[in-house]
């Protein structure tokens, strides 16, 4: 019974803190379907045209379709990238008593704190010295990079967390390591790795700085460089467009945050140990 009122408690103060958030994002869809004359209030008319975006290309722009099509390849490519050598390198960092173990999880756990913007200048010139530079492949890259330390972390964590009688049952038998990994402790932890793709996902789906400064090429932009120069190129922005675009941007982050979000919070179920 405490439970239930504690409950019940806790929605209504959730509920009542989320009410101004809702009334914003509310005006904030009325702006983008009507047109207001500047200092009233009131809309006055209904209209698509701050959605023009989906049908013509705004200013010269490139179709909104290429550079979402160019921020899901971004997104996805990042995350195979994580998820493949992130299950990988946490498994032996795990399961081998390699020398330095412990110096060398402090160290891409201390990577992983360092500001990006700090480490753009020589990102940038490896990438121009390798002819990766104003590519998607090479932001891919450079991405997935900077995603793995969190990533090797994380999955560390769910591999310490799987019994070693597991792993010894299927040696036992027969079976190679690489066997065992793939067979026996890849399905424990399934929701680790669902997790952390969740998590690059929409790590990479939101990113901004690196594709504006490593791939400012107008083919290989991004949904987050497309939104940024609509009121950074035009001495009178269209605000309206603008938030139009933002939403068209945030929905599928949404969406796809909902239909996952139960599998994001196993990354806590993931605890480490030595």
């Amino acid at each position: 019974m405490e439970d239930g009122k504690r409950t019940w408690h806790i929605a209504t103060i959730l509920g009542i803190a989320s009410v101004p958030l809702i009334i914003m994002y509310l005006f904030l869809v009325i702006d983008t379907v009507t047109d207001t004359t500047a200092g009233s209030p009131i809309p006055d008319r209904f209209t698509f045209e701050h959605w023009r975006f989906l049908w013509q290309r705004i200013d010269g722009r490139q179709s909104i379709w290429l550079v979402t099509m160019n921020t899901f390849i971004f997104a996805a490519s990042t995350t195979v990238l994580v998820l493949a050598i992130s299950s990988t390198a946490a498994y032996a960092l795990s399961r081998l008593n390699m020398p330095f173990r412990r110096f060398f999880l402090a160290g891409i756990l201390v990577l992983h704190g360092f500001p990006t913007i700090t480490l753009i200048i020589a990102i940038f010139l490896i990438l121009n010295m390798i002819g990766l530079y104003n590519t998607l492949i090479g932001v891919i890259l450079v991405k997935a990079a900077l995603e793995l330390p969190l990533g090797i972390w994380i999955m560390k964590g769910f591999y310490d967390s799987v019994p070693w009688e597991i792993e010894m049952a299927g040696i036992q038998d027969g079976a190679s390591r690489f066997m065992v990994w793939r067979v026996l402790v890849l399905p424990q932890v399934a929701p680790g790795i669902l997790a952390l793709g969740v998590f690059s996902f929409l790590a990479g789906w939101s990113e901004y700085i690196l594709p504006q400064v490593l791939a400012p090429n107008a083919n290989v932009q991004v949904l987050s460089v497309y939104l940024a120069g609509l009121i950074a190129d035009d001495l009178n922005p269209d605000f309206n467009l603008f938030k139009s675009v933002g939403l068209f941007y945030m929905v599928p982050v949404v969406i796809f945050y909902l239909f996952f979000q139960k599998h994001l919070m196993n990354i806590y179920g993931g605890g480490t140990k030595g």
